[in-house]
Order: C-alpha cells, then sequence, then structure tokens
C-alpha cells in the first residue's frame, strides 16, 4: 500500500526551481510572460521626521532624459484609507496614503515619485527634487518617562498581584528592554504594477495575496474584480510582507497614470523605514515566590512605541497569563507614539520580546531561591490555561523540559558563575521556555483529478519559503495515492479561491483540513463517474466499498494493483477531469469560540564559551525541543526552527535598529553596520519534535511552528552568558561593551 508522505522528511517540491534561477519573484519580469514598455518608478523620501513639506520643486528632474513625470500630493489624486478593523482580511501595514497631505512623519516618508524609463533614469533626477520643510522636533527614542495611550493598549488581571508581591517571601523587580530590529529579508519589497483595460495586475511580493488584493481595491477605490494580485515565489518576509505598503499603492497610481506597467523596488536603506520593524519595548517584571519556590504574584508592565499615524501594538503579554500557574496576575501595556515608520509583525511578534522578559526574570528569581532554573519552571507548571480558564487542547512542554534536559546532560550542570570551564573558556549553560499561539482559519481549496494521470490543487495561499507547495502535494498524495512529481500545486493568486495568511504560524493549519476536503470530494466525485458509466469495472456498486490509492480505484478489500487507474474510469466517459473543492472559510473568517486553548510549547538549552582573557565569547551548542502537534514535513520543519534559532542568536547578540535623534535616519540602514548572525557565529543546531497530534486544530493535528524557535532564543542567551560571566545583561543586544562595563564580570 506504500507509506504515507505525511510526516516524512522531503524536499521542497519548489526546490529546483529555486537553486536553478527559473522561479520568479517579484521584481523579476518573467521570462514567461511579456511586459511591455515597463516604466520605473523611484522613491523620493523625507529627509526630516517630522513637520510639513513646504515646496517639491520638481522641474529640474522633469526636464531630464527619459523623465516621464513626477507624483505627489499636489498632483496624486484620490487615494483612500481600509477599512481594516471593520472588514476582515483588510488591513494595510500603514494606513495612511501615501502623499496624502504636506505632513512628514518619519525620516524615510515617500513625499514623491519619479517614474522614468530606465532605472538609472530616476535615480538621477530623483537627485534632481528639491523639497523644502518646515521642520518640529522628532522624538525618535523612547524617552524616559515618555506620554502614553489612556486608555491602556492591553490590560488583564486575576487575583491581587500588588498584596500578594508585598507578602512574598522572595521578590525580583526588573525591567528589561528590546531594541528596534529590522526585519531585512533577502527578497526586498518589490511591485510590477500592469494597468491594462481598466484592470490591474499587482505582481508583488506578500504574505497574504487575498489579503493584499482587498486592501489595495480599497485604497484605490477599484472593485474586487479589477484588480489581481500575483505572487508566485516570496524570498521570505519575517512579518514584514504580511500587510501592503505604499510601494505597491505607489506603484499602481503610476501606471494608471502613465498608462503602462510601472515597477517599484524598495532599496536595502529604505527597508529601514519603509516597511516596517519590530518596535522597542521595555519591560518591567515583579515577581512574588515562596521560599520554595512557587510563585504567588507576577506583575507584567509593557511599554512598545508605534508610529505617529497608527497604532500598532506589539502584544508581549500574550504569554504572561497562561504561560506559568499562579493566583494573581496582571499585565497591562501602553503604546507611545514617535516619529518613526509604522512598526509591523516581525517573527513572533509580541511573545518573543515578551518572553525575554518573563523567562529573564524566571532566571533571576530561580538564583534568588538558590534553585536550578528548570526545577523553578517545573515548580509552576500550569496543567490549564488559567487565564482563560480553559484546558490546553494539548500540551507536552514537561516533556520537552525532560527531554532537553537528557539530550543536553543538563545534569551535569553546576550553578556557581564562572564554575563551568574547558580548558582556558568558562563554559555557560541557559535554558528557557518556548511558547507560541496555535492559530487556525479556514481555506477554499480546489483539487483535479485530470485525464493524464496528474492532479492539480490550487489555493489563494502563498509559499513565503517555508514548504507549503510541498506541504499541499503530500496532502494530495496521501489522499490519492499520486506520486508528489504528478501533483501541480499553484499558489499564490488572488483569483484563487481564498486561502490564509502566512503569517502567525497559521498557514498550514488554517488549510489542511480544507485541503484534505478538496481531495476527498474529488475522489468522492471519482467513484460517482466510476458507478454511473456504462462498461466501468465498477458500475453499480456500492460506493462505500471502493477507495484510491496509488493512483488508482479499487475495492477497499483489495490491493490497488486489483484496480483501474483513474484516467481509465474519466476516459469511459470522455471526461477531462473531476473536480472537488471545500466550502469557503466560515463568514468573517471566524469559527466557532474553541472551547480549549492551544498553544505550541518548547524548551531551549544552549552553552556559551567564555574567554575571559579577551572578554569574548561564542555560542557553541543549541538544542530545542518543541512540542508542535503532528509535523508533516520534519525536513522543512526542521529548517523553520533552526532558522529560527540562527535569528534569535542575532536577536540576543547584535541586532539593533539606531536612530539619530536629529533627523530619525536610520544611521545603521545597511547590511554592513546593521548586524546579524552568520556561519561564524552558529554552532550546530539540533531540533527535536515530539510529534502529538493536537486534533483540536485540523484532522492532521497540526500546528504552525515558524515561530516558536525564535520565543526564548534570547533569555536562554542572557542566562548562559550570565552563569559564565557574572554579568545579567538585561537590555539587548548583549554586546562586549555591555560586559566590560559591568562590575561584576568575571574576568582572568
Amino acid at each position: 500500500m506504500g507509506t504515507s508522505p505525511i510526516g516524512q522528511p522531503t524536499s521542497r517540491i519548489d526546490g529546483p526551481a529555486k537553486v536553478s534561477g527559473a522561479a520568479r519573484y517579484a521584481a523579476d519580469q518573467c521570462a514567461d510572460m511579456t511586459i511591455e514598455e515597463l516604466a520605473y518608478g523611484i522613491p523620493v523620501v523625507s529627509t526630516i521626521a517630522s513637520g510639513h513639506i513646504r515646496s517639491i520643486d520638481s522641474n529640474a528632474a522633469e526636464a531630464m532624459p527619459g523623465v516621464l513625470g513626477v507624483l505627489h500630493h499636489g498632483n496624486v489624486g484620490d487615494l483612500f484609507r481600509p477599512a481594516q478593523g471593520f472588514e476582515q482580511n483588510v488591513r494595510a501595514s500603514e494606513t495612511r496614503p501615501p502623499f496624502e497631505d504636506d505632513v512628514v512623519y518619519y525620516y524615510g516618508q515617500y513625499i514623491a515619485l519619479i517614474l522614468a524609463e530606465t532605472f538609472e533614469q530616476g535615480q538621477a533626477a530623483a537627485a534632481q527634487v528639491k523639497v523644502t520643510y518646515d521642520t518640529s522636533k522628532p522624538i525618535v527614542r523612547m524617552p524616559a518617562n515618555p506620554v502614553t495611550d489612556n486608555p491602556p493598549a492591553k490590560k488583564f488581571s486575576r487575583g491581587d498581584t500588588d498584596t500578594a508581591f508585598a507578602q512574598a517571601a522572595v521578590k525580583l523587580d526588573e525591567t528589561y528592554t528590546t531594541p528596534v530590529e529590522t526585519h531585512n529579508p533577502m527578497e526586498m519589497h518589490a511591485t510590477i504594477a500592469v494597468w491594462k483595460n481598466g484592470k490591474f495586475t499587482l505582481y508583488e511580493s506578500t504574505q497574504g495575496v487575498v489579503n493584499h488584493h482587498n486592501t489595495i481595491c480599497q485604497m484605490l477605490g477599484m472593485p474586487l474584480e479589477s484588480v489581481q494580485v500575483i505572487s508566485p515565489f516570496v524570498g521570505s518576509g519575517f512579518g514584514c510582507k504580511l500587510f501592503p505598503w505604499p510601494q505597491s499603492l505607489m506603484a499602481a497610481v503610476a501606471a494608471r497614470h502613465l498608462d503602462r506597467p510601472v515597477k517599484v523596488s524598495v532599496p536595502r536603506n529604505l527597508m529601514f523605514t519603509t516597511v516596517g520593524h519590530r518596535p522597542y519595548t521595555r519591560q518591567r517584571m515583579k515577581l512574588g515566590a515562596t521560599s520554595d519556590g512557587k510563585l504567588v504574584s507576577l506583575s507584567h508592565e509593557v511599554l512598545t512605541h508605534t508610529s505617529m499615524v497608527d497604532d500598532y501594538m506589539e502584544n508581549c503579554t500574550e504569554p504572561t497569563g497562561m504561560l506559568y500557574s499562579c493566583p494573581n496576575i496582571s499585565a497591562i501595556q501602553h503604546l507611545v507614539h514617535l516619529n518613526v515608520g509604522t512598526p509591523t509583525p516581525m517573527r513572533g511578534p509580541g511573545t518573543t520580546p515578551g518572553l525575554f522578559a518573563i523567562e529573564s526574570a524566571m532566571d533571576e528569581l530561580a538564583i534568588k531561591l538558590n534553585m536550578d532554573p528548570l526545577e523553578l519552571r517545573l515548580k509552576n507548571y500550569a496543567e490549564t490555561d488559567e487565564q482563560e480558564k480553559k484546558p490546553f487542547s494539548s500540551k507536552h512542554l514537561r516533556e520537552c523540559y525532560q527531554t532537553g534536559a537528557e539530550r543536553f546532560g543538563w545534569s551535569k550542570r553546576t550553578p556557581g558563575v564562572g564554575s563551568m570551564r574547558d580548558g582556558n573558556l568558562v563554559l555557560g549553560w541557559g535554558m528557557a521556555t518556548s511558547t507560541w499561539p496555535a492559530f487556525s482559519g479556514g481555506a477554499e481549496v480546489h483539487v483535479r483529478l485530470l485525464k493524464d494521470g496528474t492532479a492539480r490543487v490550487s489555493c489563494g495561499t502563498q509559499d513565503i519559503g517555508t514548504g507549503t507547495y510541498t506541504v499541499f502535494a503530500q496532502v494530495v498524495s496521501e489522499k490519492t495515492g499520486l506520486p508528489m512529481d504528478k501533483i501541480k500545486v499553484v499558489l499564490g493568486d488572488s483569483s484563487l479561491s481564498p486561502g490564509p495568511m502566512s503569517g502567525g504560524s497559521a498557514a498550514t493549519a488554517s488549510f489542511l483540513n480544507g485541503l484534505a476536503a478538496a481531495c476527498n470530494a474529488a475522489v468522492n466525485m471519482l467513484i460517482q463517474v466510476a458507478i454511473r458509466t456504462d462498461k466501468s469495472p465498477f458500475q453499480g456498486a456500492d460506493p462505500k466499498t471502493l477507495k484510491m490509492s496509488a493512483g488508482c480505484l479499487h475495492a477497499a478489500d483489495k490491493s490497488p494493483d486489483s484496480g483501474t487507474p483513474f484516467p481509465e474510469i474519466l476516459a469511459l466517459r470522455k471526461l477531462s477531469g473531476v473536480d472537488g473543492k471545500s466550502n469557503p472559510p466560515p463568514a468573517g473568517g471566524h469559527q466557532e469560540k474553541p472551547s480549549v486553548s492551544s498553544h505550541s510549547f518548547g524548551a531551549q538549552f544552549c552553552e556559551v564559551a567564555y574567554d575571559p582573557g579577551i572578554v569574548q565569547f561564542r555560542v557553541r551548542r543549541w538544542l530545542t525541543v518543541v512540542d508542535g502537534g503532528r509535523i508533516i514535513n520534519p525536513k522543512a520543519g526542521g529548517n523553520q526552527i533552526t532558522g529560527a534559532v540562527v535569528m534569535g542568536i542575532g536577536m540576543g547578540l547584535f541586532e539593533e535598529t539606531i536612530y539619530d535623534t536629529r533627523n530619525g535616519k536610520p544611521v545603521n540602514n545597511n547590511f554592513a553596520d546593521y548586524l546579524v548572525a552568520t556561519n561564524k557565529d552558529i554552532p550546530k543546531l539540533e531540533c527535536i519534535f515530539l510529534n502529538y497530534p493536537d486534533l483540536a486544530l485540523n484532522e492532521y493535528g497540526a500546528r504552525g511552528i515558524g515561530e516558536i524557535g525564535l520565543t526564548g532564543v534570547a533569555s536562554a542567551l542572557a542566562m548562559a552568558i550570565y552563569h559564565a560571566t557574572g554579568v545579567r545583561v538585561r537590555d539587548l543586544p548583549i554586546t562586549i561593551d555591555k560586559l566590560i562595563a559591568s562590575n561584576d564580570l568575571k574576568i582572568a
């Protein structure tokens, strides 16, 4: 009968196209299509962070060779804001359309667009646009005592934290900060807009073709049928491509203005200003515990920033109420408006910086208690979601701890600072809890079994490099028995039936039920054809006695070899194929409120080696154990987790976007000065999946795993570095200068 492809380590079916260069991304003028008379849109951006545009002098630019026009707030025409917050699948990253008025809210804001025959002509012309401003002093860094929103962006509590904290035998009250981080996927944002016969085709780099389509239609004032968004391949996004950014709208407006196709690409330096970032966070943690380590009070106060035009909240308190058992918990989160671009989700939004504070505080509490940090976490293990008052749909975090501790050798850890050595090197060991909410939506999927013996499956979702194409093929293969090279997967097009965004680690869990239902419907349609067609070997048979496997229709109690290849059934009826589709997602995109709380969990373990002679440290070992439901493709899944750990090491040790307080410019807006983890910084990474199905989400029991691998990484690093050096760094990134500046540093 063969082995099911589900759960097998499977190479990506889109891999050959990517490594050969055949895969076409948004900025590519695809070889298999003709875009004639392509023009280029080159942005002119503000050089101040706060003020008004007094004048834009584009006369010199417009007179230059190849220049086709200059768009700005004085001539762009009507653009609209999206109805986000009111409609499902309508959300822009920046709700204010470009060129809406003459107000400047942040450095790098689009204030004009040069339209030119060539990219080089456009660049030359953009440099000749003269802009004068009325400026005001910007606020681009979080003040010590900022003016916050009122009421708070988020607030919840249970019990009486103040009284419990005051009466606690052991107390901790510390503040932790994480800096602005910038996504910087390899593929930068880009749009090619084609305007023809009153309709737009937008070639995009997006994590959500359906949302992008709906939102751009509203902002352009166009009917839904007049816009198509195509995004077959995405060079990653990490969250910054979830929702449309202004360059997409600018390309569309320019194409309509010129009546010809226009490409607008976002250069690397503008990736730091115009397409989002993870906002700065300042988090005060107050923990109270009994002398034997039982939490009695947990207070989590958060400040994060947003832009002057949007209220984006980095939900740092998402895990606060559910991660540990504690009778008294309070959480409050405030937004502070700064003269920076609008923040946006970045891998593991909210939970990732939130866990840096929560898990660092737990480690510091363990030290106060003279208790092993793993023992403290087990002491406060939450059997249920105490905030939601619901059981977990599936939780095996205790096994994550146990498996990780055994594999890592945690029992050999000695708690004293600097007590573990390897020759002249001092070893530090750290661990932390990981978690991420398990989201699941819906999808409408179409499957067609074709007369040539192949299958075609389509859905209006997308693959951002995470293996979605391959998961679709795996499920169709499992349901039909067709080999994966006989299955064509079509994604990344808003004209297809609606599918989920690739964000929140939700895409796979969201489309699996619809995909399975569409496959079953196609097979059932084939069975109906077989039992109702003259000369069919199954004419008149009971459909309940038939099944399809290995590409053949056969009696359920017999092997596929005894059956008939499905193309022969189609030929008897002279059919080109049979179709199956799943029902559309629930109205409004929301399913019935679940009776269980669904989360993924994990544990991070790491070792750093510290050389006290030169105050240098390196990460030497890393182990991640994940309870992420059933893993559909362990090969792609393992890559997701280890890739997230690499990102977490960058978060912990390197990444920080720094703004010039005079004008709001990111001073390290390039890959030379914005440091990320590279091969030299990364040891061998190991990932273990527990692989327990969570059937509350879908029939396969799969949960999303794209983001949980990042959560807990920075706090495990902070713990390991403290264990080796004696320095507790509460302000990321953990850099050498912060160690040297501390009086606690243990040196040779």
